[in-house]
């Protein structure tokens, strides 16, 4: 299938999602969370608009060995674990290979929760109006952990924000949020990446300086 990509990369993908964002009236400045690694150029510029502060808040696919794209569930920051149980089963997935790529990917995640961090605390989400970015929604897995986590952390509003996303995924995500944003949306669908010119992975060490921008951002 041929498509047309609809953004040349994540920063431009982030000025968009950013104009649609700003037309929702916060009652404070909101904080933005980003979904590493991909979501953390959108949600830079988020930030930026909003002069707000960002954070991440890390969320890893369960990634079938292999096939790492296709995700079965997700785990997120706090132990939470989302399972998509139907595909578990349309796939004859075992209940032990589930819980082996999660011990793993609970590894990554803390991890990176460490380097990206370098000791610092995280910004609390408590009483607080929340922006949740990634670069993208397909199955929605690892926003519905992140959204999970969130709740338990006593968040006052979560927004979830993404300038591609399922339409499908969107609708059934709305319900569980606050509020939702999904800038652009497109079906069928297949994946994120290819709605990018521009799909490079994002390194560890541009997370750290984005992170580091965003702190002089705020500071100046």
């Amino acid at each position: 299938m041929q498509v047309t990509p609809v953004f040349q990369d994540r920063f431009e993908a982030g000025r968009l999602l950013a104009e649609r964002v700003a037309e929702i009236a916060f009652d404070a400045k909101p904080l933005v969370l980003a979904l590493p690694r991909g979501g953390v150029p959108i949600a830079l510029e988020v930030a930026r608009t909003l002069r707000s502060e960002l954070d991440v808040f890390l969320v890893r696919k369960l990634g079938l060995p292999g096939e790492e794209e296709l995700a079965v569930g997700a785990i997120a920051s706090g132990g939470t674990r989302i399972v998509n149980q139907e595909l578990v089963d349309d796939l004859g997935v075992s209940a032990e290979t589930v819980d082996a790529i999660s011990f793993l990917e609970r590894k990554e995640l803390q991890r990176r929760e460490q380097l990206y961090r370098q000791g610092l605390p995280a910004i609390s989400p408590s009483a607080r109006t929340i922006i949740l970015v990634d670069d993208g929604i397909a199955t929605g897995s690892s926003m519905r952990a992140a959204v999970e986590a969130l709740r338990s952390q006593k968040p006052e509003r979560i927004v979830v924000a993404v300038p591609i996303a399922c339409p499908r995924t969107c609708r059934e995500l709305r319900p569980e949020v606050d509020e939702i944003i999904c800038a652009v949306t497109r079906d069928p669908f297949i994946a994120v990446g290819i709605w990018y010119k521009n799909f490079q992975q994002v390194s560890d060490q541009d997370v750290q300086a984005m992170l580091r921008e965003a702190q002089r951002q705020i500071l100046a």
